[in-house]
């Protein structure tokens, strides 16, 4: 049943480079996308799909069911992009200024409408049914995929898959883990009141810029001395602002940062110690201040029997390698989904040819190995059916 799919994929890929490209050139921001989901919409009307709109806000949803019973599986791709202004020098360049796909969901999208066009095909032959989750607003927080789950995009789903396409991973290779693979991803912010005036009479002022720069110190000792060594945490500062003239002592500063962790306690930590630490460092400047800590992403935590049916799909896949993850900082609510349904959530390589360090994902020169789609739809396709297989 895989050589069918993987032929099918393989044939389709001209196509699925032409949609990537299509959509990179035409990207949509968080909560604003119209286009996209149009798109996709059409696409699955042209194949006869069942389709859903609006799901969750600007998500669409679209479900296949195979000619065998047997479980439902989930599938899921995000079709948001950035607020960057694409600085590549290639024919498929965004066409929207300040706008960018600049972390590969447009290649996200394209691996997902080719894999679901294969299995439709295929669909008599097939067992249970695939629902294929396309999620809006990945990028900003709240993020879409709540606000889908909210709306069913999971009721009757006993499992989920997703991927994301990885341009510092080597092509070929699926970067797995099970349990935590990427951080919650939490947001702060820190308004310090002091007393400004003249840089020449510093003892007749509350000096918020000193107040700001000891707390952006101070804050380094959470990860340092305040969590378990076995523990994972970033806190981050990275924004200060405190706008004056040169001779002039600012009466007000604002901080934004972020922190990242894996444990729920230690998430509970750092917001505890990021207020503790802000107090103490406001007493002794003498300032005033306001703290306000955004929770977002939770982390994302893989299920061991899923992760395990991926492996083995991987071990049989003729030039893909599985390789075990690093836990990863950076935030995805496809948390979101493995907090209500079993699933895995993995790294496809898709680091450009010829490159031996590529421009990082939300880099203004982002760019991906296209043949990573093919490689990331035969693998979330094998899984899927595989999950049918075994259950």
């Amino acid at each position: 049943m895989n050589e069918k799919l993987f032929s099918l994929l393989d044939s389709y890929y001209d196509d699925m480079v032409a949609l990537r490209r299509h959509l990179h050139q035409h990207p949509e921001l968080s909560f604003e996308e119209k286009e996209t989901p149009a798109l996709i919409e059409a696409f699955y009307k042209d194949l006869g799909v069942e389709v859903k709109t609006g799901v969750g806000g600007n998500g669409v949803t679209a479900v296949i069911k195979g000619g065998k019973p047997g479980k439902t599986v989930a599938l899921r791709a995000d079709f948001d992009a950035l607020p960057i202004e694409d600085e590549k020098d290639v024919p498929y360049k965004s066409k929207i200024s300040g706008k960018m796909h600049a972390c590969g969901h447009d290649g996200h999208t394209a691996t997902l409408l080719h894999l679901a066009k294969a299995l439709h095909l295929m669909k008599e032959e097939l067992p249970g049914t695939y629902v294929m989750i396309h999620q809006h607003a990945e990028e900003y927080a709240p993020g879409g995929a709540i606000s889908m789950i909210e709306d069913g995009c999971l009721d009757g789903v006993d499992a989920v898959f997703g991927t994301h396409l990885w341009v510092t991973g080597e092509l070929g290779d699926i970067e797995y883990r099970t349990g935590p693979i990427m951080a919650a991803a939490d947001r702060f912010e820190i308004k310090i009141q002091g007393a400004g005036g003249h840089g020449a009479q510093p003892h007749k002022t509350k000096d918020a810029v000193v107040a700001g720069s000891q707390l952006v110190t101070s804050l380094q000792q959470i990860a340092a001395r305040r969590v378990n060594p076995v523990e994972s945490a970033v806190v981050s500062v990275g924004s200060f602002v405190a706008e004056n003239a040169f001779n002039v002592i600012a009466d007000s500063a604002k901080l934004i940062g972020t922190a990242r962790t894996f444990a729920p306690e230690v998430r509970d930590l750092v917001e505890k110690e990021i207020g503790r630490i802000t107090e103490g460092t406001c007493i002794s400047t003498d300032c005033t201040y306001e703290y306000d800590y955004i929770r977002g992403y939770p982390a994302v935590v893989n299920h061991e029997k899923e992760t395990d049916y991926l492996v083995r799909v991987v071990n049989d896949m003729p030039g893909v390698t599985a390789v075990e993850s690093e836990m990863q900082m950076g935030g995805e609510d496809f948390a979101y989904y493995l907090e209500h349904r079993p699933g895995t959530f993995f790294f496809t390589g898709a680091k450009p040819e010829g490159v031996d360090v590529p421009y990082p994902h939300h880099h203004p020169k982002f760019d991906l190995n296209e043949k990573a789609m093919l490689i990331a739809a035969k693998t979330l396709g094998a899984a899927a059916i595989k999950y049918h297989n075994e259950n």
